[in-house]
């Protein structure tokens, strides 16, 4: 027959280190035109392509514009118009993406 065991108590949790200090970011503006649109959101590898992390701002006049900082490097990004997956216009390069469309290539130096 087994001995019943005491409980064991959990180890006290290991003391806290440093973060590893990310490389500075830049601020990156994007700024998109969407007429009529009720959202606009920039996803991509950035946010893991979290479609609700990067909302941009509509100004009054068609105009989106949102900022955020990415440390540098090559980014690839998509637009969400109303729930719809969209280019940038702006965007200097593309590159095809496994669902048949492109991803926009945004690089920071």
């Amino acid at each position: 027959m087994a001995r019943p065991t005491k409980p064991v108590k959990p180890a006290a949790p290991a003391p806290a280190t440093a973060k590893a200090a990310k490389p500075a970011g830049r601020p990156v503006t994007f700024s998109v035109r969407a007429d009529g649109a009720r959202e606009v959101i920039v996803t991509g590898d950035f946010t893991s392509w979290a479609k609700d992390r990067v909302r941009l701002t509509k100004n009054g006049n068609g105009e989106w514009h949102g900022t955020l900082d990415l440390a540098p490097g090559e980014y690839q990004y998509r637009l969400l118009v109303d729930g719809e997956w969209r280019d940038d216009p702006k965007a200097a390069r593309r590159v095809s993406n496994p669902f048949g469309t492109q991803n926009c290539v945004l690089s920071i130096s």
